[in-house]
């Protein structure tokens, strides 16, 4: 009985010591740099403006964490890692999943000896290249997401999941004496708190990314507004996903607000209330917001508005119908100054290729500090 209690009694210490090392003194800024394209040109990475670089992605085959592009990844590991000669503090995890990547997790994490294997070639991978960290993007669990497998067990195995990955790391932490983060990319939407536990879920994780952007589909609306235009109720937001993942129960300082670094739209089938809220009739492709503020915004017929209420900026075409919604440094203000207020984990955007003139992480610099 003595001989229990004290291994109950370490166990405990361990936890505690685990969670007592990330430093929450500031609001981070995690960039999310895609692998997936080739090789990482690092000296276009503004490494000073970053906290975390969450690099996507890592593959899920056969219930393991798997590097897809094994011979490029490991390339851009070394490179990425070269950045913390500017900044010594910045943070390099591996994104597991994405939405391409997400159809084998729900086998992965479906029995305890699928989830451990899974925990234990994630950990490896940040052991070998000498990373920082795990960050899980499972879109989404309970869900089909891409057309994935999904099953109701997936609630409770994505809680699992994290505990698995947290006891490895809790391992290599021993081994080192570092401390290693583990978070997770969300769905800025109720239905993912739906179909997942996050009230338990994030007493294992570091931050909880809400991928507050994508909200519009089908029709012209805002994909990355801070508010909703008109019904809370019926309306996706960044603040309706900060308020509804807190009384889930994750703390405010635990919760970070996605930015997004790229446009979307499409041609809509009318020009009444210009273009907002009508439906697509076919594609547009927007592009990353550097191109939209040198280029598209000065095209010819295009016009930008701001939505006063949602705290988010868009783009029309009356004459060819073309719509367009983003981010814009006016946006991100807002977005950091609402991360201030209520004393939020801080930002993270998709992705940084998408802005390489920095018009966008200069605004977060420039207001979250």
């Amino acid at each position: 009985m003595i001989k229990t209690s004290a291994i109950l009694f370490a166990l405990l210490m361990v936890s505690s010591f685990v969670h007592s090392q990330n430093d929450y003194s500031k609001p981070v800024v995690i960039g999310y740099v895609g692998g997936y394209n080739g090789r990482v040109t690092a000296g276009n990475i503004d490494a000073t403006k970053l906290t975390h670089i969450n690099y996507a992605f890592v593959d899920v085959k056969d219930n393991r964490a798997w590097l897809h592009n094994e011979r490029t990844d490991t390339v851009n590991f070394r490179l990425l890692n070269t950045l913390k000669e500017k900044n010594p503090a910045l943070k390099i995890l591996i994104s597991i999943g994405g939405w391409s990547w997400s159809k084998n997790f729900s086998d992965a994490v479906l029995t305890d000896t699928s989830r451990r294997a899974f925990a234990v070639t994630s950990v490896d991978i940040i052991r070998k290249y000498q990373l920082d960290g795990v960050d899980i993007d499972w879109e989404y669990p309970g869900m089909s997401g891409d057309g994935n497998k999904f099953r109701p067990e997936d609630k409770q195995n994505y809680t699992l999941m994290f505990q698995a990955i947290r006891e490895e790391l809790t391992k290599l932490q021993q081994e080192t004496g570092r401390y290693y983060l583990l978070t997770t990319a969300t769905g800025g939407f109720t239905a993912f708190l739906d179909h997942s536990e996050m009230g338990k879920a994030q007493e294992y994780l570091d931050y909880v990314n809400l991928m507050t952007y994508d909200y519009s589909y089908g029709q012209a609306g805002h994909h990355t507004n801070l508010y909703p235009s008109k019904d809370y109720n019926k309306e996706n937001s960044a603040h309706k996903a900060v308020t509804t993942y807190m009384a889930a129960g994750v703390p405010a300082h635990k919760l970070v607000v996605g930015l997004a670094f790229y446009g979307k739209g499409g041609i809509v089938g009318t020009t009444d209330n210009k273009g907002f809220q009508q439906k697509y009739a076919s594609n547009f492709r927007v592009g990353g917001y550097s191109y939209i503020k040198d280029s598209l915004s000065h095209k010819e017929g295009f016009k930008t508005y701001w939505d006063k209420k949602a705290k988010a900026p868009y783009i029309f075409n009356a004459a060819e119908k073309k719509f367009a919604t983003y981010d814009n440094e006016r946006s991100v203000k807002y977005k950091c100054k609402y991360v201030k207020k209520h004393k939020l984990g801080g930002v993270m955007f998709w992705e940084y290729s998408s802005d390489p003139k920095l018009y966008l992480l200069n605004a977060v610099w420039k207001y979250l500090y």
